[in-house]
């Protein structure tokens, strides 16, 4: 199998990608808004090939239900996977490097939009642990490059998804082995009266 890889955007992986999976516009913006520190660009490698693409979005949600319902949440966007490198993984590495970066900065919740045609996408959330926010769809506004090179804004209805990240740190062995012997003392049968 072909090694994935997964790291953030450099100026100098802009226009390989650019090629491969969308235009250069949005390769540019969301790696301006990385170097203001409103999010992070993460790449995605099948071996040496460009394969794939997230954005984390970290600043406010451009949409007011979003905003009013998870503020400060974070949103897992734009994610992209060239169509020749589908189910490899790609997608998955991509997601979880997004959800590892949060959990680094301290933060413990995530969520994204997800168009209600796009069922490919909602079956990887699904499996990624993403559950439904409990409110109602959203109108989401995506960026679209028309054939001209000018950015236009599209509406899109979407399902909004969270997930609770939850921090994985280990049991040192003693506390381990601690706690299976006041188990184990728990569960014997009293002695006989």
């Amino acid at each position: 199998m072909t090694e994935r890889s997964v790291r953030p955007a450099t100026s100098a992986d802009l226009e390989s990608f650019a090629k491969v999976l969308r235009d250069r516009a949005f390769f540019d913006d969301r790696h301006k808004r990385q170097l203001n520190k409103d999010g992070v660009l993460f790449l995605g490698w099948l071996g040496s090939r460009p394969a794939g693409v997230v954005y984390l979005w970290m600043e406010e949600a451009e949409e007011q239900p979003i905003r009013d319902h998870l503020p400060h949440v974070p949103l897992i966007m734009n994610l992209e996977v060239h169509k020749d490198l589908r189910r490899n993984g790609v997608g998955t590495a991509l997601v979880r490097e997004a959800e590892r970066h949060l959990l680094a900065k301290g933060h413990y919740r995530v969520a994204l939009a997800v168009r209600t045609d796009n069922h490919d996408a909602a079956r990887l959330y699904d499996d990624l642990g993403y559950r439904d926010w409990g409110h109602d769809k959203v109108t989401c506004l995506a960026a679209v490059t028309s054939p001209d090179g000018t950015v236009v804004s599209e509406k899109e209805v979407c399902h909004v998804l969270v997930k609770d990240l939850v921090p994985i740190t280990p049991v040192p062995r003693t506390e381990v082995d601690a706690d299976r012997r006041f188990t184990a003392v728990l569960t014997r049968p009293s002695p006989p009266a």
